[in-house]
This record gives C-alpha cells, sequence and structure tokens, in this order.
C-alpha cells in the first residue's frame, strides 16, 4: 500500500511541476527551435519546451524524502542525479560539448560508487552448462584498503564495472530519445520491471529502498510521458535523458546486480546505440554525431507515425520485461545475446535496403 502512496505522490507532483515546467522552459529559453538548432535527428517543426528532466528529478527527490528513510546510498543517488541533471539543463539550453557531458556523467557515476553501491558479482551463464561451474563471477576480489576518517575499501573491478554500467545506460537511453514518448515509455516500462523482480524478496531491507525509488521513478516518468506523447508538449531533453538512464542504471545496481534484467528489458534501445556508436566510428565520425539513422528513424522511413514507433518499443520491453522476470538470471544474459543478435541484424539490413532504395 504505502508503494502505492508513493506512485501516486510522484505522479501527481511530477504532473504539476511538469506544467511549471513547460511555463517556465518557455519564459527562460530553455526550448528546442527547430529553425535555430541544426540538429539532423530533428522531426519537429515547431518550439517545443525542453528540460523535462527538471521536473522528473524535482518530483522523484521529494517524493524519495517523503518515502525512503535517509542513508548513505541515498546520498550518493541524489548527489549523481543532481549533476547528471544540473548539466543535462546546461546542456538544454547552452548544447555543451561532448566532453563536459560525459565528464559529468562520469562523475555522477563515481559518486554512486563512493556512497557504497557497486557491482560485487554478476551471474555466470555458462553455469547452466554443468554443476561444476561457479554459478557466480565475483568482482570484489581485488580489494585496496585506505583510512579516511575510518577504514574504507576500494572494490577496483566491482566499481570500475559499476562506473562503465552507470555511464553507457545513460547514454545508450539518450540515444533512445528520437521520437515523441519513446524515451519516456522505455523508461517507464524498466523501472516497472525492476519494481516487480525487487517485491520478490519480501521484506528484505536492502531490497526496499529498490521498490520504493523504483516506483516513484515511475510515477514521476508516467507524470511526463502524458505530456510527451505525440504531439508532445515537452521534451525530456538531456536533462530528461541523463536522469532516466542514470536512474535505471543505478537501481538495476541497488536491487542485487540485477544488470542482466535491465539489459534485457531494454535491449533494443541498447543495442541500437551500440551499433550506432560502432557505425559512427567506422565511417570516421565521432560517436556522438547526430544524425538520422537510429532504428527510431528507418522506422519512420518505411511509413510508421511517431506514435506507432513510439508503441513498438513500448510493446518490446514490455514483452522482454516479462521474459526478463520469468527467466532466471543466467538465461537472462543469453536471451539478451539472441535478441541482440536479431535486432542487430535487423538493423544491418534496414541500413542496406534503405540506402539502396534512396540511392535508386
Amino acid at each position: 500500500m504505502s508503494s502505492f502512496f508513493a506512485f501516486t505522490f510522484a505522479f501527481i507532483l511530477g504532473y504539476v511541476l511538469v506544467q511549471l515546467t513547460i511555463f517556465f522552459a518557455k519564459k527562460y529559453g530553455f526550448v528546442d527551435n527547430p529553425k535555430k538548432r541544426t540538429h539532423p535527428a530533428i522531426l519537429h517543426t515547431r518550439i517545443i519546451p525542453r528540460a523535462g528532466g527538471l521536473a522528473i528529478f524535482l518530483s522523484f527527490l521529494i517524493a524519495s524524502f517523503t518515502f525512503v528513510p535517509f542513508s548513505k546510498k541515498l546520498l550518493g543517488i541524489f548527489l549523481g542525479a543532481i549533476v547528471v541533471t544540473i548539466v543535462g539543463l546546461i546542456d538544454d539550453k547552452y548544447d555543451l560539448r561532448a566532453w563536459q557531458k560525459f565528464l559529468a556523467q562520469i562523475v555522477a557515476a563515481v559518486l554512486v560508487v563512493l556512497s557504497g553501491i557497486g557491482i560485487t558479482f554478476i551471474a555466470n551463464p555458462f553455469s547452466i552448462f554443468g554443476t561444476g561451474i561457479d554459478p557466480i563471477i565475483r568482482l570484489d576480489v581485488i580489494r585496496v584498503a585506505f583510512q579516511f576518517f575510518g577504514t574504507h575499501s576500494i572494490l577496483i573491478l566491482a566499481d570500475l564495472f559499476a562506473i562503465f554500467w552507470i555511464v553507457w545506460v545513460i547514454n545508450m537511453v539518450n540515444f533512445s530519445s528520437g521520437v515523441d514518448g519513446q524515451l519516456g515509455g522505455i523508461s517507464l516500462i524498466t523501472l516497472f520491471v525492476i519494481f516487480a523482480a525487487s517485491l520478490r524478496f519480501g521484506a528484505d531491507p536492502g531490497q526496499s529502498i529498490v521498490t520504493k525509488l523504483s516506483v516513484i521513478g515511475a510515477g514521476a516518468t508516467l507524470a511526463f510521458l502524458i505530456n510527451n506523447v505525440n504531439p508532445a508538449r515537452i521534451f525530456p531533453g538531456d536533462s530528461g535523458s541523463y536522469f532516466l538512464g542514470y536512474l535505471i542504471a543505478v537501481l538495476a545496481i541497488l536491487s542485487g546486480a540485477k544488470v542482466g534484467t535491465a539489459l534485457l528489458v531494454m535491449a533494443v534501445p541498447l543495442v541500437d546505440g551500440v551499433f550506432t556508436v560502432l557505425r559512427r566510428i567506422a565511417l570516421g565520425q565521432s560517436p556522438f554525431l547526430g544524425d538520422k539513422k537510429h532504428l527510431h528513424h528507418r522506422l519512420l522511413e518505411m511509413g510508421l507515425t511517431q506514435t506507432q514507433v513510439s508503441l513498438f518499443y513500448w510493446l518490446l520491453c514490455a514483452i522482454l520485461g516479462a521474459i526478463a522476470l520469468a527467466l532466471p538470471a543466467e538465461g537472462k544474459v543469453f536471451a539478451a545475446l539472441f535478441v541482440a543478435i536479431i535486432v542487430l541484424g535487423v538493423l544491418v539490413w534496414l541500413n542496406i535496403n534503405l540506402q539502396n532504395v534512396v540511392r535508386k
């Protein structure tokens, strides 16, 4: 029942804050003007407020302080969220350089790790092939102790993997903000799956924070999504994509290394993001250079509307989320790999065939 109240509170608060954000974004120039902004992936023709991440973040922050007991880990999550949201907001207005945004993401990830959140183990997918194979791959075997207001330890592999995971998910989620409602829907479904997964552990106090934070994040995201479906009244901006990607990545770690769950749920946008980066590097371009060759752009070229593309992503994420909840940890990695191969094949086919159509 407390989760329901937390969700409802975050939703109502988020909806009010979205309306206020729309007003202030227009007033202070946090807008996406297609006549002034020459990004090649722009699809809209009218001025639309950005900075939607501010409303999501503030509703998440206030609801979390209301429903979640304060702790060192919660402080780390808040500090990292403040960093990515503020930097995202600055970028929403001034368009920062890629390295500046990347550095901020690393700082946010480090703040999370310093609060004691890390990936100390991952499930070994090969354990399904025999009982003699260790089902767990430990990442906390290399430990460095130091004295600073007490004794602390740095888990080299665990912390590095956690930082990489957080930064990677932030950028992959950012790549999935191509059409109205796409990013918000993907994030909402992923947060609900993490919430459902956390309920399996019942009264485990370690999972209680995940249950509350994921359902609060879902309530705030739904409030934004209602205003972001086509035709969008507000865009998430980098503040929104960075915060939601950050939140999903951190909760996947906090929920007991549910990295496999998040990987499977977001397999389509994650693979599309990796393929986009590799494609740009292969062409000698910056991996952060915008273009109109993402999967959602290819689907639009095939004749789908923005609403249909968003529903396509939502449906796939929902199906993969149900599979993630049903499969054991070891099976999720293979399922994610299987989906990745299919999506990769589709992306290659679309890029080759649509390019041939354009040439003709």
